[in-house]
Formats: C-alpha cells, sequence, structure tokens
C-alpha cells in the first residue's frame, strides 16, 4: 500500500527542509498542470498507469511531489481514463489540488484546452508536466522555470540530449542556437533525425497567451488530435520569442509506456536513493539487492545488509544495523537497533533492540529499550518493555509486557476466543516458563513465574508460582495393545524385551550372590588353615 502523507521530492530535501517548506525560489509558476489522462494499454493492467507504484509511490505521485516543491498557487491535474481512482490519489497526496477530466482522449493540446475552459484564463507562468514522468526532479522543472522568466519567453520547452532519440520529437534550432520549431520523428528528414535533442513534452507557458493560442491547435494530423507542440509553432508565429533548456540528466524526461520500462524506471529512482543515502553516511553493503522507498528515512552510521526492503515511511536511526534479508514497512527502528532476516509492518523498535532472525513484527508492535526479540516470534498489538526478552518459538498477541521480564520458548497469548480479541497484562521481573499457554484476558503480576507446560486461565498475583497441568499418568503397554503390527509396537515390545531380559538377569545375580559368598568364605577359611 501506497502511505498518505506531505508530498515531498526525494532524495535533496530528505534531512534538510522541512515537508511544508518549499526549497525552490520565485519565480512561482501561477499553475502547474499534471497530465495524467493516459490509458496506457500497453501495461496490460486494470489499474490506470500512473498509478503504477514505484519506490513507494505512485508514478503520479512522484510527479505531484516534484510539482509541489514549485509552490504553485494552484495544481492541476487532468485524469481521463481510470479518473475515479486516478481522482482518489489527488485528493489522498494534494487534496488542494484541482482535478480536470478529459472526457475524451483527444491528445495534450485537448487536455490543456480542458483546463482552461475548466478554470479560466491563468495569468502568470503555467507549467505543464505529466503523471507518467517520475524521475523528473523539482530541481529540473524550476530551473525551466527560471530560464523561462530570463529569457522573457512566452513558451520554453524542457529538453534532453539522448542516444537514441528515435521515436521522439526533434529539437530544431536556428544558427543562432535558438529553438525554431520542433519536428516529430515521423516528419523529419534524415538530417533532422540525426539530431540527438529531443521533446521531454514539458513546458513553460505564458497562460494568457497559452488560453488563447490553445484554442486554435487544429486536428488535422493522422491521429486527429490537438497536439500541444502545436501552441509552439502558433505563438512562434505570433512573433513571441520561445526558448529550451536542456535537462542535465536526461533519464529524468524518460516516460512509462509499458512494464519493462516501469522497472527499467524503478531502478534508476533506486540507485538515485541509495545513491544520496551512501552519500550521507549510511552503509548499503550491496546496492544491487537493496531496495529503499522514497519516503524511508535513515540515521548516520546504519548500515544496511544484502537482500533488505526498506518500504513507505520507515525510519532508520543511528548506528542501526538492518538485514540481511529484512522486509520493514512503515516501522520505526531506534538508534542501535539490530534486525536480522525479519519482516515488520507498522512496528516500532526501540534503541538497543533487537529482532530475528525471523521474526515477524505486525502493525501495533512496540520493543522497548534494549529488548530482544528472537527466532520465530510474532508479535501483533503487543508492547515489550525495556530489556524483556521474548527468545524463541512464541506468539504474543495483544499484549503488554512489563520491564525485564522473561517469556519461556514455545509461550502463547492465547487471545481470540472465536468471537472477540482480548487482552494479556505481563508484569515487570515475570518468569513465564516455557510452553505455557496465557489464556486472556488474564494479568500477570509483578515478579511472577509460571512452571513449564501450564494453561494459566485465572490471574497470577504478583511473587507467586503459578502451575496449571495435570498429574502425569502412564498408562503401562499402551501401545502393544492399542497398536499392534506398528513400528510403535515392533519398537515397544523390543524395549520390554530388552528390560525383561535384563531384569531376569538381575534377579539371578542377585540369587547367586550369597552363595558366591559363602564359596569365598569358605575358600578363605582353608586358605587360612594352610598358612597356619
Amino acid at each position: 500500500m501506497l502511505n498518505a502523507g506531505p508530498l515531498r521530492q526525494y532524495p535533496e530535501d530528505i534531512g534538510a527542509i522541512p515537508e511544508e517548506t518549499s526549497r525552490v525560489s520565485e519565480p512561482r509558476p501561477v499553475a502547474v498542470i499534471v497530465l495524467a489522462a493516459g490509458e496506457g494499454t500497453r501495461m496490460k493492467s486494470q489499474i490506470p498507469k500512473v498509478l503504477h507504484p514505484l519506490c513507494g509511490r505512485s508514478m503520479l505521485g512522484h510527479a505531484l511531489a516534484a510539482a509541489t516543491e514549485l509552490s504553485p498557487e494552484r495544481m492541476v491535474v487532468v485524469a481521463g481514463h481510470g479518473r475515479e481512482q486516478v481522482s482518489d490519489e489527488v485528493r489522498r497526496l494534494a487534496p488542494h489540488a484541482t482535478v480536470v477530466v478529459q472526457e475524451r482522449l483527444g491528445g495534450t493540446g485537448h487536455a490543456v484546452r480542458m483546463v482552461t475552459e475548466a478554470i479560466g484564463v491563468l495569468r502568470g507562468v503555467v507549467v505543464v508536466t505529466y503523471g507518467d514522468m517520475p524521475l523528473l526532479r523539482a530541481e529540473t522543472l524550476a530551473a525551466l522555470v527560471r530560464e523561462h522568466a530570463l529569457a522573457g519567453n512566452v513558451v520554453t520547452v524542457l529538453t534532453a540530449k539522448v542516444g537514441d532519440p528515435s521515436g521522439y520529437g526533434r529539437i530544431i534550432r536556428g544558427a543562432d542556437g535558438v529553438l525554431t520549431e520542433i519536428v516529430e520523428h515521423a516528419d523529419a528528414t534524415e538530417e533532422q533525425r540525426a539530431i540527438t535533442e529531443i521533446n521531454s513534452g514539458c513546458y513553460a507557458f505564458d497562460g494568457a497567451l497559452l488560453s488563447d493560442a490553445i484554442k486554435r491547435v487544429a486536428t488535422s494530423n493522422a491521429q486527429g488530435q490537438e497536439y500541444l507542440t502545436d501552441v509552439i509553432a502558433i505563438l512562434r508565429g505570433d512573433g513571441y520569442p520561445v526558448g529550451a533548456v536542456i535537462a542535465a540528466d536526461a533519464d529524468e524526461i524518460q516516460g512509462v509506456n509499458d512494464r519493462v520500462q516501469l522497472a527499467q524506471v524503478r531502478a534508476v529512482l533506486n540507485g538515485r536513493l541509495l545513491e544520496h543515502w551512501m552519500r550521507s553516511g549510511v552503509t548499503i553493503m550491496d546496492p544491487a539487492t537493496t531496495w529503499i522507498d522514497a519516503d524511508v528515512t535513515l540515521g548516520q552510521d546504519a548500515t544496511i545488509l544484502p537482500a533488505t526492503h526498506l518500504e513507505g515511511r520507515t525510519s532508520v536511526g543511528a548506528r542501526a544495523r538492518i538485514g540481511p534479508g529484512c522486509v520493514l514497512t512503515d516501522t520505526v527502528v531506534g538508534d542501535d537497533a539490530v534486525v536480522t532476516y525479519s519482516v515488520s509492518r507498522s512496528a516500532e523498535i526501540g534503541p538497543g533492540a533487537s529482532a530475528g532472525p525471523y521474526a515477524y513484527l505486525r502493525p501495533g508492535t512496540r520493543i522497548g529499550p534494549g529488548a530482544h526479540i528472537g527466532t520465530y516470534v510474532e508479535l501483533k498489538n503487543a508492547v515489550v518493555g525495556e530489556g524483556s526478552k521474548v527468545p524463541h518459538l512464541t506468539y504474543v498477541g495483544d499484549a503488554d509486557i512489563g520491564v525485564h521480564s522473561n517469556i519461556g520458548a514455545g509461550t502463547i497469548f492465547a487471545n481470540y476466543d472465536g468471537v472477540a480479541k482480548h487482552h494479556t497484562t505481563v508484569g515487570d521481573g515475570v518468569f513465564i516458563g516455557s510452553d505455557t499457554v496465557l489464556v486472556a484476558p488474564l494479568q500477570v503480576g509483578d515478579g511472577a513465574y509460571t512452571a513449564a507446560g501450564s494453561a494459566i486461565t485465572e490471574d497470577v498475583p504478583p511473587g507467586t508460582l503459578a502451575v496449571a497441568r495435570g498429574r502425569q499418568h502412564n498408562s503401562e503397554g499402551w501401545t502393544e495393545r492399542r497398536r499392534p503390527g506398528t513400528r510403535s509396537a515392533e519398537a515397544a515390545a523390543r524395549a520390554r524385551q530388552a528390560a525383561e531380559t535384563a531384569e531376569a538377569a538381575e534377579t539371578a545375580e542377585a540369587a547367586a550372590g550369597p552363595l558366591e559368598a559363602a564359596a569365598q568364605d569358605d575358600t578363605g577359611s582353608a586358605a587360612t588353615d594352610e598358612e597356619a
């Protein structure tokens, strides 16, 4: 599940700027329009393309985070395919944004025209970007806006230089380096196709002129659609200055049209995140097998071991050691804590505490400072006090455990009666014997003990030893009588025969004892006489 919360652009602002504070100085756009109406048929999915997740956010979530950093006066998202789901995502991530519905998918120009018709003329700088470009940084959009204002352009195009420009619109510049036109790949000459500077599809416009020009975009093309690139030709034809800004990193303008591209973009974004944290003082032992979401935070000198996934809004403290083989989602890990081969969801692991190997921490779990959760232990809605230990093979559900208590191996907190969940409270300094069942609702007082193998159904007062188990009864010969012909019966018969043989030998030895003693006495007397 993607996590709601204030949007922030990763990685530059992590640990440096409060989420509610914009990093980007003036000029401030009057609006950012995020185009997110496409169907994305090549994704072959029932999920709208822009809602496919990567690194803890939907693609649209990444686009909104970058746009939010510009501090626009208005945020507008154009929805079309899957409009209900897209609108829900916008409300969750950017509740002040406006959603404009594009009833028919008539092209990028048509989408922007729907915005101008819905909310009127936007007087100021209008930025147009896309919901399927999750690698685009706020800093790049800010540079676009600044260049647009400094150059006095009415439209400025974000471009990039790529090794393989196939399929992209080419940026045509005059002898003075000024943008003259954008030529689509299909319409380009061989000479133009050799150009490696391409159109990203992102723009900064003069809002008032955009509102006028967008009405004049024709549909006289093979697709019968209104293209936003035509606005550039219209404005240039009207004598207005247009320009272009080259993105420093061509990866930023990479869109996503299928699952292969989604995986490629995810790898690039994850690499950014890992590089940021390593440069911030975190040791990542194996970047190739480590995945970190955009909203994760890591403390200085933390160590992340191989095959570890940190998801959602997980926070790892200074000097903590996570992995190998961990999946932590929305989990808070304190300073100096250690988590090994474990899964945790919406849990808190206190400073100096440890979990694993093979622990499962479910929502509502809080582990106190210095506490230990061991092998094959599962906790749900449970609080474990400072210095307490739950070392082995235990289920703790709906419970509070005090400080410096020990829960023996195989203990079960039986919290569910088939209808409702019930709570168990274990006090401070308590020792729960191995293989105890604590049947909730229940209270075990401070300093109390339970005997191993007990089923505790009543409260245990402080300092009391609770024993709740039946007296052992052995039914002799049961296996041979009730399970004849089985391996167990054969083994029992052999053991019984061996025991009977040993017993007969002991009896014979005991009977022979007095005779041997008498013989020894006689022999001894004779020897004494001879010696005499």
